[in-house]
């Protein structure tokens, strides 16, 4: 029985949220970065780079301190706005054939100690540390933790009739994404989304571990009634959409490529494919791409034990096979050998990566589903680094939660 409240959001003025809504700082390259900051003065990336207003690289206290006072001045400037009562936000993302309809809200720091809220991803304690640090200097937070909970029918519905209502913003990014959100301040609806969230078992957190947990940290240290909540996204399951990352290996490990596919085949029938592209299509088969060639890895369950719900994830078992006892990666946050990038309909990143020689070998799995980021979750255990990418990817500044 997770709880969920609204809150009065920090908001862009209606006639500037499109230019104040901005991708996560790292999915601008630098070029992209630069030409945001000097041509748009609205874009939340002023507020999280303060240092490019005085041509000047900042980190640690200095930075964070900025980073206020830049929070300060677009509230000061009424780019932002405050609500004077507290709301839901519903938000709508839409590209292509994709969509996604979520509640921007706040969730208990209770509830993710207490388990109902399930991890399924490590975290570094340094960077929920330093995360943590930030909170507390700039006093808000605006990147929320996605969650995800069971489709429910009835908060569907509640949703659905929300969507009827006009819109507080409607825009497109250049990206092809069109954003919608409705501000739910009726008590009334308040209540009844409030009542109905109470009745699902569980949320999930689907992207934003550091975050949850820094929040969490946060709580512990400075006591406060905002600290015992923290800026949530929550998504039925059904409209969560996972991919993966794709693994790339610098070298083999000292072996040649013919004593490699002999240390493959202990764990692995091994199906040449030559110069045809492609992605493996059911559990427990792999691309990988070496020396110009395509495989097709089909894993020997008669020479791997399954034992927990970990041990079934592909990501785990190309660990286990292949980057652990073959080629000797061991730490997959921190080896400088191995490196990832987010598995795209085609293989062309990963074939280029491999032929231009950055790398020497690259594998692609199946994504990961729902169901067994769930499973892992309710055992308690965690997935290896980069197994899951998930979309939706929310704008932040849209709506900002004070602490």
């Amino acid at each position: 029985m997770p709880t969920v409240k609204p809150f009065k959001a920090i908001r862009p003025a209606p006639d500037k949220a499109a230019f104040v809504a901005s991708k996560s700082y790292e999915d601008y390259d630098e070029r992209e970065l630069n030409a945001v900051l000097e041509y748009n003065p609205f874009s939340f990336l002023h507020i999280i780079n303060p240092g490019f207003k005085f041509h000047k690289d900042t980190t640690g206290q200095e930075r964070f301190k900025l980073v206020r006072n830049r929070y300060l001045e677009f509230l000061e400037e009424s780019v932002f706005i405050k609500d004077e009562e507290p709301c839901f936000y519903l938000y709508q993302l839409q590209q292509g054939d994709f969509s996604s309809l979520g509640l921007f809200c706040t969730t208990s720091i209770q509830d993710y100690q207490k388990d109902k809220i399930k991890k399924h991803e490590a975290v570094l304690q340094k960077r929920v540390e330093l995360f943590t640090e930030y909170l507390s200097t700039v006093g808000f937070n605006a990147e929320p933790v996605l969650m995800t909970y069971k489709d429910d029918g009835t908060i569907s519905s509640l949703l659905q009739e929300q969507m009827q209502r006009a819109f507080d913003y409607d825009f497109t990014t250049t990206d092809k994404i069109r954003h919608t959100l409705w501000r739910i301040d009726d008590p009334e609806t308040i209540q009844s989304l409030e009542k109905k969230f109470l009745e699902q078992d569980v949320f999930y957190i689907a992207d934003g571990h550091h975050r949850s947990a820094s929040s969490n940290l946060l709580t512990n240290t400075k006591k406060g009634n905002n600290q015992n909540y923290f800026l949530s996204y929550l998504i039925p399951e059904n409209e969560i959409k996972v991919s993966g990352f794709d693994r790339l290996i610098t070298d083999l490990n000292g072996l040649t490529v013919e004593e490699f596919l002999v240390r493959l085949d202990e764990y692995f029938r091994i199906e040449e494919k030559k110069f045809v592209a492609f992605r493996p299509k059911i559990k427990h088969q792999f691309t990988m791409y070496l020396n110009g060639i395509f495989y097709l890895l089909h894993l020997r369950k008669t020479a791997y034990a399954f034992t927990d719900e970990l041990s079934k994830l592909d990501t785990q078992i190309l660990f286990k096979t292949i980057l652990e006892p073959i080629l000797e990666i061991k730490d997959l946050t921190n080896d400088r050998r191995i490196g990832y990038s987010q598995g795209k309909p085609s293989l062309l990143e990963l074939k280029d990566n491999v032929d231009n020689g950055k790398y020497k070998v690259g594998f692609s799995t199946t994504p990961i589903t729902i169901e067994e980021i769930k499973a892992i979750a309710d055992a308690g255990l965690v997935m290896p680094p980069k197994s899951t990418y998930i979309e939706p990817k929310l704008r932040s500044g849209l709506t900002i939660y004070e602490i």
